[in-house]
């Protein structure tokens, strides 16, 4: 019994020296031409919410869970009878304050004609009064006549404007209308995938409840930890591979895209290369948007995988090491 205690712990005691020295000759290859740094982590897919500007009934639900949609595709359908009934009375409203110009016009041109006359006949009292043929008071009366007709144009000219504002602000309720009709009927702003179907037609929804959930399936990203050590060795933009558990024989090219500025805890779900390592960076390796819409079938949210990261160095020497070696042949597979 003795004997198989001691077996034992030395087995045990072999594997923990052997786990530690990988974790180790993996995150320490700085004798090596290629200084690559292996963590796992789970992809990551852009999620969109569809949701509705305004409250409502929804009419019609155009897709399903697990639909691929493409930008502008139509998701579903808002009942737009209310803005439409009031899109009818702005118009009504529009055709008034046309009339009301039209009448305004008219009235400045009758004015016109009125003061016209009116400075004629003041002109001729001006010579009778001369003549001594009239009183002062005509004179007057025949002046007082002319500066109400006068500013009887200046009326009708206001009432002109007042009636071309009242139109501009029909065509500016009829223009918002119009864009809160069309915004009724929610569309897809990117391609991808449709994950979630969160309502029914017949649904009253308020403004901002949510129709559906697309999965941006061109934007597609793995999060992975790396401790101090190397993740001051990392720089946006530098190569990167990822190597999902689902297809472990296809390399997706991919760059870091994110390196946080501060460390943080390391989430409990990540597997660290050494239990020292409590606090880690965050770091985003995001696939480009060809590489992700060719292999749209493959790539969910949640696959687990492993992030390869080349280390930025001085050196030249562009050698990936054979097992995480891009291979055209691989990379080009069709899923």
């Amino acid at each position: 019994m003795k004997y198989r205690g001691f077996v034992l712990g030395a087995l045990t005691s072999t594997l923990t020296l052997s786990a530690a020295w990988t974790a180790y000759a993996v995150m320490n290859r700085d004798e090596g031409p290629n200084n690559i740094v292996q963590v796992n982590g789970r992809l990551e897919v852009q999620r969109v919410e569809i949701a509705t500007k305004f409250a409502g009934q929804v009419s019609t639900v155009n897709v399903n869970e697990g639909d691929q949609v493409k930008v502008g595709d139509v998701i579903a359908q808002m009942d737009p009878s209310d803005y439409v009934g009031q899109l009818e009375g702005v118009y009504a409203m529009k055709q008034r304050a046309l009339k009301a110009r039209a009448r305004a016009e008219g009235e400045r041109d009758v004015q016109s004609i009125k003061a016209s006359v009116a400075q004629l006949e003041l002109d001729s009292a001006y010579e009778l009064r001369k003549q001594v043929l009239i009183s002062d008071s005509e004179l007057q009366k025949r002046k007082a006549q002319r500066d109400g007709e006068t500013r009887g144009i200046g009326i009708a000219t206001a009432a002109m404007g007042e009636a071309l504002a009242a139109s501009e602000e029909a065509d500016a309720g009829i223009k918002r209308l119009q864009t809160a009709i069309k915004d009724h009927t929610l569309r897809a702003p990117v391609t991808g995938r449709v994950e979630y179907r969160v309502v029914e037609p017949g649904s009253v929804i308020p403004a901002g409840g949510r129709v559906a959930t697309v999965l941006d399936t061109s934007h597609v990203h793995m999060t992975i930890y790396l401790p101090s050590a190397a993740s001051g060795r990392v720089r946006v933009g530098d190569d990167a591979r990822i190597v999902l558990d689902a297809a472990p024989d296809l390399r997706l090219p991919a760059k870091v895209a994110f390196v946080s500025a501060e460390a943080q805890f390391t989430p409990k779900h990540v597997e660290t290369p050494a239990e020292r390592e409590k606090l880690s960076y965050r770091v985003r390796l995001a696939l480009s948007e060809e590489t992700a819409m060719k292999h749209a079938g493959l790539l969910k949210a949640g696959l687990t995988g492993n992030g390869f990261v080349k280390l930025h160095s001085e050196s030249t020497q562009d050698d990936w090491p054979g097992d995480v070696k891009t291979s055209a042949a691989k990379s080009d597979d069709a899923w």
